[in-house]
């Protein structure tokens, strides 16, 4: 098999620092303000998160959502409950999510339990998507086969055609999940790949912080 280097690319971190000093107890202060600076900064999706699940058969998988909440109670994102992510918190409520910034030379990882946030509350969110997402999610079978993408668009528009001048409600196998953490860890790239690491675990319900070496 014909192997392929990359040791030619090296990309230097050097654009900002991440001391103790001056850092908040609650590390759901600095959250805040690094996610507004990637949000201010115009990167593209900067409420993408990698979310890593484990399967009741201890097989990890991993993918792309989008952070829709978040507050100090922890961090929320919608899907299908039957999609495979949605299986896989079934069995294992144990998750990971990563949000990566490279304009800001930027990681924040988040480890937790999760769980299904309340009914009432997705019922919410799903009344405000586009009438399109609403549409999308009444009609597919997440994470399932299909033979192919007309079988996927003449569902679409069999729903649309029946729905009328009405709005759907929300499907009983879509809402959401809240991580609650017990770790968070902000990444900062720096020269040398000497690299700033500062983790926050909760215990008890206080939070403490410590540095890791890169």
């Amino acid at each position: 098999m014909k192997e392929n280097h990359h040791e030619h690319y090296r990309k230097e971190y050097q654009l900002k620092v991440l001391q103790e000093h001056g850092l908040p107890d609650n590390p759901y202060n600095l959250f805040h303000t690094w996610l507004q600076e990637a949000i201010d900064s115009q990167i593209t999706e900067p409420l993408a998160m990698n979310l890593a699940t484990v399967s009741k058969y201890n097989r990890p998988s991993s993918r792309i959502v989008l952070l829709r909440n978040w507050s100090e109670d922890g961090f929320v994102f919608f899907t299908h409950y039957r999609s495979r992510k949605g299986l896989d918190l079934e069995a294992n409520t144990m998750a990971a999510l990563t949000f990566f910034w490279p304009p800001l030379e930027r990681q924040i990882r988040i480890e937790g339990r999760t769980e299904k946030i309340a009914s009432e509350d997705s019922d919410t969110y799903f009344s405000n998507r586009p009438l399109g997402s609403q549409i999308s999610a009444s009609i597919s079978d997440q994470s399932q086969p299909i033979p192919d993408r007309q079988y996927l668009e003449d569902l679409y528009e069999k729903k649309k055609s029946e729905l009328g001048p009405n709005m759907p409600s929300r499907p009983p196998w879509w809402g959401g999940y809240i991580v609650y953490p017990d770790s968070i860890e902000f990444w900062q790239g720096r020269l040398f790949r000497l690299h700033d690491r500062i983790q926050y675990l909760r215990s008890n319900k206080k939070w403490t912080r410590k540095r890791l070496a890169p």
